[in-house]
């Protein structure tokens, strides 16, 4: 298989590859109550899958500093680590699917706006740290989701054309990213209802019935 014939599934992290989302929530909470700043779940719910930066501007305002974003991350993120510790177990499906995957040669990528603490914490916690060709993280763009930065520069690092890659993703702006890349999108129902995911390719409930003949058909459609 020449490389441009390789095809890919580049997976998101938080809220596809294990629910996270209770142990950020309450991450966030604290360290903006500890600013006097209400922190509500509808907040959070608009804001899953963005860059941590871009969180804290919309929380705190524009003006923060870089100094103090840094901090209030930092603590956040130290917080959720925590948190999470022995609570970690794969979603329905995950580890069905990246073994099928594997056995019918795709290249696989995580691309995440975590920092890589987390995604170590994670990956190794699921056990599926050597399953994964390349990691995105935080530090390696320079801009969040929405924008394609991310899935684009897994694609390079896997050598595959972003048409032959298909992203999986729980957020909204996840899935506009995957599609500003010029990717193919499965999206599963696990943070957002389906109507605000209608941009993805292919929607469903669990990765449980997703078989490789449904990422298969992503990349070749009727």
């Amino acid at each position: 298989m020449s490389e441009i014939e390789a095809k890919a599934v580049i997976w998101d992290m938080d809220g596809v590859l294990a629910d996270t989302a209770p142990f950020h929530l309450s991450a966030w909470q604290k360290v903006f109550q500890e600013r006097g700043v209400k922190f509500t779940k509808e907040d959070f719910r608009h804001s899953f899958g963005r860059r941590n930066d871009a969180i804290i501007r919309k929380t705190l305002g524009k003006e923060t500093s870089q100094e103090e974003i840094d901090a209030i991350s930092g603590k956040k993120e130290a917080s959720f680590r925590r948190k999470i510790g022995r609570n970690l177990k794969p979603l329905p499906g995950v580890i069905k699917l990246i073994t099928s995957l594997e056995e019918h040669g795709f290249k696989m990528a995580l691309a995440s706006s975590a920092p890589i603490e987390n995604i170590q914490l994670l990956s190794t916690g699921l056990g599926i740290e050597n399953r994964f060709q390349t990691i995105i993280s935080d530090k390696d763009v320079t801009q969040g989701k929405p924008s394609p930065q991310g899935f684009l520069l897994a694609a390079q690092r896997l050598g595959v054309e972003p048409r032959n890659c298909i992203v999986i993703e729980d957020a909204v702006a996840g899935v506009t990213a995957a599609k500003r890349a010029g990717m193919h999108c499965l999206a599963i129902t696990n943070t957002h209802p389906r109507e605000s995911l209608a941009e993805a390719d292919l929607i469903v409930d669990t990765l449980e019935g997703v078989s490789i003949n449904d990422i298969e058909g992503l990349l070749h459609p009727p």
